[in-house]
């Protein structure tokens, strides 16, 4: 396990510092376009990042700003997002960059010395591995938002994989926001990484199943993409069925 975590932490900071190169010497006007995001520019959304990954510091640190300290001075966790993007609005896009890479690094040490089953209390409390995962998850995630807003294409990569895991984990969580009771049956994936390559998740013999790109399941988890959109996305019983209708990889 040691050695698949310390792959994940390579590949977090592999997917962190290729957004950062993107963005890395854009002119002002290009900071300031509007992403997909309602409301965000390129800007806000690199602010985002380097918010919350100072937040996620603090949370596997017990320092000031963990969020279980800092959610409760917000009336809502859209108060707490936007508190971070504000932030990032006080700065031009070049220092909000610098900031980010500077909030990144700090994160992918401090989960360095952090033992992967170690549990971080982050939303519902999960392991420093999908704690990583989940960094990993949101960079790409907003990497989306970027590069459409700079009209460039996406960078899908087998980093793909671990957004999959921890959309396909995040399920039960994803049934109960949307009201919905979690189906009793295990549900199967099968899905395409983009060099071609196989990946999977779930019992062999489950009764449901999903198959297609990861990188429409992907999208569709971090809610880029409508289910209507996601045309090679192929769902094999209710319980499948009604996973890509509630499909949320995000608190």
């Amino acid at each position: 396990m040691a050695g698949e975590y310390a792959s994940l932490l390579d590949d977090l900071q592999a997917e962190q510092e290729q957004l950062a190169s993107d963005v890395d010497g854009i002119g002002r006007d290009d900071w300031l376009r509007p992403t997909p995001a309602r409301g965000w520019d390129v800007r806000d959304s690199i602010a985002h990042l380097a918010d919350t990954d100072e937040v996620a510091c603090d949370t596997c640190t017990d320092g000031p700003r963990a969020l279980n300290v800092v959610r409760h001075r917000y009336a809502s966790s859209e108060d707490f997002t936007l508190a971070g993007v504000l932030r990032g609005r006080r700065r031009p896009g070049r220092d909000v960059l610098e900031w980010w890479r500077e909030s990144s690094a700090r994160e992918r040490e401090v989960l360095d010395t952090i033992e992967p089953a170690t549990r971080i209390p982050w939303g519902l409390g999960m392991s420093a591995s999908a704690f990583a995962t989940a960094r990993l998850m949101e960079t790409w995630a907003h990497g989306l938002d970027v590069r459409t807003a700079l009209g460039r294409p996406a960078r899908d990569t087998n980093r793909l994989r671990h957004v999959a895991w921890i959309s396909l984990r995040a399920l039960p969580y994803a049934f109960t926001v949307a009201g919905r009771p979690v189906p009793e049956a295990p549900i199967r994936a099968e899905v395409t990484l983009p060099d071609g390559s196989a990946w999977t998740f779930g019992p062999p013999d489950a009764p449901a199943r999903i198959t297609g790109p990861a990188a429409q399941l992907c999208r569709l988890f971090v809610q880029r993409i409508r289910r209507a959109d996601s045309t090679e996305l192929r769902a094999e019983g209710d319980a499948a069925d009604a996973a890509l209708d509630v499909a949320r990889a995000f608190l």
